[in-house]
Order: structure tokens, then C-alpha cells, then sequence
């Protein structure tokens, strides 16, 4: 009952996740009409910009939208916008601006800039009202109510699917249209239950560096979850592509090293299960959050509900979050108010 109480608020946070994607996919047409002149005169690329939690959300969003639209699709580089003042020209660029308060000072800078320099600049954001919606041409509102707990939650998940909606009002996504009707069901699915997790938590509480890998769509998820378990836990987590994991990092890799691997269920599950087979050959543990049944030597396996591949980023990174949660319990760390940390940090 202790270990229960712990967390509250972040526990309140993530329990609405279903409800708030359902209330955001419901909204899919309203996307489709705020998009529309954009559909018409697609924009020649991308720009992303964003920080933090949203940065990794970001990562997603490159995928999903130069899949859907096959133009370059980049994320910015802010501080060439605010510190070194070399701004890009971004004549007939869509620029889409992420941050879930819509605070930050450093996006709302460059997003201001970014429509000076001829970007058509949309907002995806929380707070309809806030300093980067006024900033932008368009918003596209999360909707997902206050967020009480410092790490963000139901606001990625919710940014994820945003990012989603908004290639598929823009162009062919790689994803069928009925895909998105199982993610409410499935995100309840992974808060419900999800086996595996005590122990995966476990081997993470004792504080060794653990590494989180994923690829394409599912890259930017290995990103959040270590970015979830260094917040909430307080312990040392690095994230790679599985490729770069190989070309080096995986050096570090030694006796009874975590490893938190997401597996697709399309072109990348190999990839996932090559590098998972070689973190085992050198004495890592691993945990796999995968929604097959069959794979090489696994440590733990949390299964997951089966999603497209292109989609299943927000699926996993509700099993990431759990994960995160779980293992600040057992060590006893308040993961709603991590030490240091704001909800908003003022970069600029």
C-alpha cells in the first residue's frame, strides 16, 4: 500500500491517457479542415521545433511526417536562432512548434522567427492561450487537462498522436486510417497490466547506467524512456538508435548491464532482436517491450499490445513511463517532483 502511494500524481496523469486520445482522434477532421491550405500547396519541408520531452516527441514527428509527405523533414537548431543568430529561410516551410506548456521561451523565440524568415508556423500545444499558441498561425490544442506531475505523460503520448494526425492531414502515411481506432484500447491495456514489469523495474532500481534502443519510429520512444527514467528514478540512462548502438556505444555494454530494447513488429524487429541477442552474448540484461511472443534469449519481456509499427510509439512509451514509475517506487524517490526539476524550464 506504501509502494501504491507513491506517486500520485503522475499515476493521475497517466491513468487519463486513454480518455485523452480518444477525445484527440475524435478530433481528426477538425486537423484535416486547420490543415487544409497546406494540403493544397504542400509546404517543401519541415521544420520541427522544439525541447525537452518535446524534443523527443519531435524525433517521432520527423518520421511520421517525411514518411507521409517524402519532403525533408529536420529539427531545428535553436541556438543558431537565438544565440548565433544565423536563421534559416523557410519560404514555403511548414514550421511545427511543440511544446506541451507552450512556455518555453526558447520555442516560442523561434517559432516567432521562423514565420519572419517565411514559415507558416503551427503550434502543438496544451494551452490554446498560451505565449507559443499567440506566436504561431494555427494551433493544434492537446486538450489534455492540467498536468499535476512534473514529467510529462499524458501530454507526450497526446503529442505523438497530434504529430500523427497532422502527416496524415498532409500527406499518404505509411499507416492505415483504422490503425489509430486501437490506441485508446491498447494505452489502457499497457496501464492496466503489464507483465513483466516488477522485475524489469528491479533490475533497473540498483542504480548500474542503463541503455534504451530503438529504431525508426520507435527511436524517439528509447529517447523518452531514458529521458522518464533519468527524471523519475534519478539514475544515469542513455539512448541510442539501435545502428549507432552497434557502431561503438555497445563497448560499454558489460556484465548485468540494463538494457530496455523496443521491438517493432515490422521492418525494424530484427534489427531490435540482432542487437538484443548481442547486449545477451556480452552479459547485459534485457528488457525487451515487444507485443510478439517469440524472440532470442530475453531477460524480461513486457508485452505489449500489438500496434502498426508506425503507431506503436505511443503504446510504448506508456510501457516506458510504467517502467520509469515502477522503478522509482522501489527506490524509494518521489517521481512526481524529481530533484532540480520544474514543469517548465525557461530556456532560452
Amino acid at each position: 500500500m506504501e509502494q501504491e502511494a507513491r506517486g500520485p500524481l503522475v499515476r493521475a496523469d497517466m491513468a487519463e491517457q486513454p480518455a485523452v486520445l480518444e477525445g484527440l482522434l475524435s478530433r481528426r477532421q477538425e486537423v484535416g479542415e486547420a490543415l487544409a491550405r497546406l494540403r493544397a500547396e504542400p509546404p517543401d519541408g519541415v521544420l520541427l521545433v522544439a525541447r525537452g520531452s518535446s524534443d523527443n516527441a519531435a524525433v517521432y514527428g520527423r518520421y511520421a511526417l517525411e514518411a507521409a509527405l517524402r519532403r525533408p523533414v529536420a529539427l531545428a537548431a535553436n541556438s543558431l536562432w537565438t544565440r548565433y543568430d544565423r536563421p534559416a529561410r523557410l519560404a514555403d516551410w511548414l514550421v511545427v512548434a511543440i511544446s506541451q506548456s507552450g512556455a518555453t521561451p526558447e520555442v516560442v523565440e523561434v517559432t516567432r522567427r521562423a514565420k519572419e524568415s517565411g514559415g507558416f508556423a503551427l503550434a502543438v500545444t496544451n494551452d490554446a492561450h498560451s505565449a507559443l499558441a499567440t506566436a504561431a498561425d494555427t494551433v493544434l490544442a492537446l486538450d489534455a487537462g492540467p498536468e499535476r506531475a512534473v514529467p510529462a505523460t499524458k501530454t507526450y503520448t497526446a503529442t505523438l498522436v497530434a504529430l500523427a494526425l497532422v502527416a496524415e492531414a498532409l500527406g499518404d502515411p505509411p499507416w492505415a486510417r483504422r490503425s489509430f481506432d486501437s490506441l485508446p484500447q491498447a494505452a489502457a491495456t499497457v496501464l492496466e497490466h503489464l507483465d513483466g514489469l516488477d522485475r524489469a523495474a528491479e533490475l533497473l532500481a540498483h542504480g548500474r547506467p542503463s541503455v534504451h534502443l530503438g529504431r525508426g519510429f520507435l527511436y524517439g520512444t528509447a529517447l523518452e524512456t531514458a529521458l522518464k527514467v533519468r527524471e523519475m528514478v534519478g539514475v544515469v540512462a542513455d539512448a541510442f538508435a539501435l545502428g549507432d548502438f552497434l557502431h561503438g556505444p555497445i563497448v560499454t555494454t558489460v556484465k548485468d548491464t540494463p538494457a530496455v530494447c523496443h521491438v517493432g513488429v515490422g521492418a525494424t524487429r530484427g534489427d531490435a532482436y540482432e542487437v538484443a541477442s548481442a547486449v545477451r552474448a556480452r552479459g547485459g540484461r534485457v528488457i525487451a517491450v515487444a507485443s510478439d511472443e517469440r524472440g532470442p534469449d530475453l531477460t524480461v519481456r513486457l508485452s505489449v499490445p500489438r500496434v502498426d509499427e508506425t503507431l506503436a510509439a505511443v503504446v510504448h512509451a506508456i510501457a516506458g513511463q510504467r517502467l520509469a514509475l515502477e522503478t522509482a517506487v522501489v527506490r524509494g524517490v518521489d517521481p512526481d517532483h524529481p530533484l532540480g526539476l520544474e514543469k517548465v524550464t525557461a530556456t532560452t
